[in-house]
């Protein structure tokens, strides 16, 4: 056994959250580093689901509306999201996807920043100019539905970049091609300090990292639930709307769901009190309470204790693979600090979508960006030390026989004794 395997162990030895991972549907035989891009399937949600099809829609049908509580599962939920993103309960509503969500609080920064109608004295919108394309797409939309120029950014630069003009700045709390964590407080300062509304894009944080949004102040989040909050292909997203702005958060997307009497079905829009404006159509019931299943592996953990361990397996990995990997094969475009680093690394390398086709092929899950990226998310609540070994190890293979170069001697001698 090499020195890291026996490390590992000793780690997987002393991890207070080691027993976490039986509440997920793994297979032994694969490392899963793709939590990043979906999470892995909590063992209780097969169940769920099959009460909430069989029973709660089979039998109750139009009852479970209100006997099974279909009808306040977007601000019940939102409020066990709430403890993982440091929110108080009442300012987070769960539903449609986060492209939705971005364009309702890119909007309504905007209007709340301009709030005499008619007078957009306020007309700029600042965007990370690294983001997800489709925050990118939604911002330029509202950019225009609003009357307001588009000016991408980098997240450093945006302190320089505020002014008088900006209404609102949409940023991402963590980079997902490169892992970097961006100062939420700060940012968020300085955007207030302009008079402007910050917008956070928290996709790569939630669930992975201590948020604190209502600790820093910020103004309106948003945020998909299936990655490390590991609700399922295409489970809804949440807005956050910090509870002194709700009763002037004026959604472009007014629906019958956010209206105060939703069932009076009268021709004029009222909204609703709370974080119900960031409601609009009828709930999608089925993935909502899958996702409300698997919130429920967070029962007993702090997001403390998941970010202590996303940083000891994050550096553990940089570690293996600076043991295993010849040097100058792979490159981290990851920050070493651990406060400019999410819960994933990326390695930039020659080929990196063979790499990591052959990477899956031998049981190791991650990721690929173009043109050159491997990405590895690291899951806290399932992922373990003797796993980050394993994929460093593999990953020296693979590099060796897809870029056609064997290890050095000490490398390989290393790799035998695992």
């Amino acid at each position: 056994m090499s020195e890291l395997a026996a490390k590992a162990g000793a780690l997987d030895a002393a991890d207070e959250l080691a027993g976490a991972r039986k509440r997920f549907v793994l297979d032994d035989a694969v490392v899963y580093l793709d939590g990043n891009s979906l999470g892995a399937l909590p063992a209780n949600v097969p169940g769920r689901v099959e009460d909430v099809v069989r029973r709660q829609w089979g039998e109750l049908r139009i009852r479970s509306w209100d006997e099974s509580g279909w009808w306040d599962a977007p601000e019940r939920i939102g409020d066990r999201i709430a403890p993982l993103v440091g929110a108080a309960p009442g300012q987070i509503v769960v539903g449609d996807s986060t492209s939705v969500n971005v364009f309702k609080a890119v909007v309504a920064a905007v209007r709340m920043a301009n709030p005499i109608a008619g007078e957009a004295v306020r007309d700029e919108i600042l965007v990370d100019a690294t983001t997800f394309p489709t925050d990118g797409y939604i911002a330029e939309s509202a950019a225009r539905m609003t009357g307001c120029s588009l000016r991408p950014v980098t997240p450093e630069q945006v302190p320089d970049a505020l002014s008088g003009r900006t209404a609102a700045v949409l940023l991402n709390h963590v980079d997902y091609r490169t892992g970097r964590l961006h100062d939420l407080p700060s940012l968020t300062a300085a955007v207030h300090a302009a008079g402007a509304y910050a917008v956070w894009d928290l996709c790569h944080s939630a669930g992975a990292l201590p948020v604190g949004l209502d600790e820093h102040g910020v103004d309106l989040a948003i945020g998909c639930t299936y990655k490390y909050l590991n609700g399922g292909p295409g489970s809804p997203a949440y807005l956050y709307v910090r509870h002194d702005l709700q009763d002037r958060f004026d959604s472009p997307l007014p629906g019958w769901n956010s209206h105060a009497d939703p069932f009076g079905m009268r021709g004029e829009f009222e909204p609703a009190a709370g974080a119900l404006r960031g409601r609009v159509g009828t709930p999608d019931i089925l993935s909502m309470l899958a996702l409300e299943a698997a919130l429920e592996v967070w029962d007993g953990v702090s997001i403390e204790a998941v970010r202590a361990k996303s940083l000891a397996l994050t550096d553990f990995f940089l570690e293996c693979v600076g043991a295993y990997v010849p040097e100058g094969r792979v490159e981290s475009v990851t920050p070493v600090a651990h406060a400019e680093r999410g819960s994933q690394v990326a390695l930039r390398c020659e080929g990196a979508g063979d790499v990591m086709k052959a990477l899956i092929e031998r049981g190791v899950v991650g990721d690929f960006r173009r043109p050159d990226v491997l990405r590895f998310g690291f899951t806290p609540l399932y992922v373990g030390f003797a796993d980050v070994e394993r994929a460093a190890r593999v990953l020296a293979d693979v590099l060796a026989d897809v870029l056609g170069e064997r290890l050095p001697e000490a490398a390989r001698t290393q790799a035998a004794r695992r």
